[in-house]
């Protein structure tokens, strides 16, 4: 025997060896395993470990084909083992994916039928708009009710303006009756006896004729007037401040009326909080009126002020002259036929 040939023995001897351990090992903990099956995981194991190369019958190297293609089988069930195992979760996972994308598919499929049939609805609703239906022929019958329902509203509509218009001459007879009506007499003034008291007081120590009109300005607050006649002015003035306690002389202006001008003074009371106001009125061609500088001072730049501007005279004052234009300049601007010296001043 050739010493290729003992080194292929031994070979596998040893190879026999290692399988039976590993054999043994499988077969205790698997005791199900048949011994051909063993004999078979030998094989594997060795053809595993390493393939040799024998020589031939006929004197060449002979290969263990059969080891060999044993060992190729288990290797291809391995991996075919593994392949399928590896397959089933990838699929479960498509199928999984598939049904979910079935609903999915659906809904669209749903929703572009319902915007198609929309679409189309709305030419339809639209045409249906547009589509007026005629009215049906009227018969000869007909007509005639027709027209005579139409004339019983006319006649009935023009006598509901006639009974209106009854209501209206109503309604202006019963407001003519109202305006020919006399006048319900007005309420006194809560200053009328303020008025009565200062005109009393004046008719009856300065005159009865001292008095030319007195009357209540509602629009001022229901100031008590009361007109003083021109040369009882001086001594009404006196009376006032002694007997009602008018100290405070508020203002004094003038007024052009064209016809005539008038002073007006607005006295009050520190005491009483009472007010009046008198008028005095004087001629326009000479105006005059008597000055009241001796009774209250404070007329004294203000009788000089409408003597300035309006150019009436105040008999009786210590120093009347100009206060607001020069001495020498010419007419008294407030009045109204007042016409300027120089137009361009």
């Amino acid at each position: 025997m050739s010493e290729e040939r003992k080194d292929l023995l031994e070979e596998q001897k040893q190879s026999g060896e290692t399988g039976e351990v590993k054999t043994e090992g499988t077969q205790a903990e698997q005791p199900s395993v048949s011994e051909p099956a063993a004999a078979e995981g030998k094989a594997g194991v060795g053809s595993q470990t390493k393939e040799p190369v024998t020589p031939s019958v006929n004197g060449g190297e002979q290969v263990k084909e059969s080891d060999t293609a044993s060992a190729k089988a288990d290797d291809g069930a391995q991996a075919k083992a593994a392949e399928t195992s590896s397959d089933k979760p990838s699929d479960a996972s498509p199928q999984a994916s598939g049904s979910e994308a079935a609903p999915t598919k659906q809904a669209e499929s749903k929703s572009d039928d319902a915007e198609a049939s929309g679409q189309t609805a709305q030419p339809a609703a639209a045409s249906g708009e547009k589509a007026v239906p005629k009215a049906p022929r009227l018969t000869p019958e007909e007509r005639a009710a027709r027209r005579a329902a139409a004339a019983a509203a006319k006649a009935a509509k023009s006598g509901e303006g006639g009974s209106a218009g009854g209501e209206d001459g109503a309604g202006k007879a019963g407001s003519e009756a109202a305006e020919a009506a006399p006048e319900q007499p007005k309420e006194p003034s809560p200053k009328q006896p303020l008025l009565d008291k200062i005109t009393a007081l004046i008719r009856e120590h300065v005159g009865m004729d001292a008095v030319e009109e007195a009357y209540i300005n509602e629009a001022d607050l229901h100031l008590p007037v009361v007109v003083v006649k021109n040369d009882r002015w001086f001594r009404t003035a006196a009376l006032l401040k002694d007997q009602l306690k008018l100290t405070f002389l508020a203002c004094l202006s003038g007024v052009d009326y064209e016809k005539y001008m008038e002073v007006v003074y607005h006295l009050e009371s520190l005491e009483t909080g009472d007010q009046y106001c008198i008028k005095v009125r004087t001629d326009r061609e000479a105006p005059s009126v008597p000055s009241v500088t001796p009774v209250w001072s404070t007329a004294n730049w203000q009788e000089r002020e409408v003597y300035d501007l309006l150019g009436i005279d105040f008999p009786g004052h210590h120093d009347l002259r100009r206060i607001l234009l020069p001495d020498d300049w010419v007419g008294h601007p407030l009045r109204k036929d007042y016409v300027p010296l120089d137009p361009e001043v």
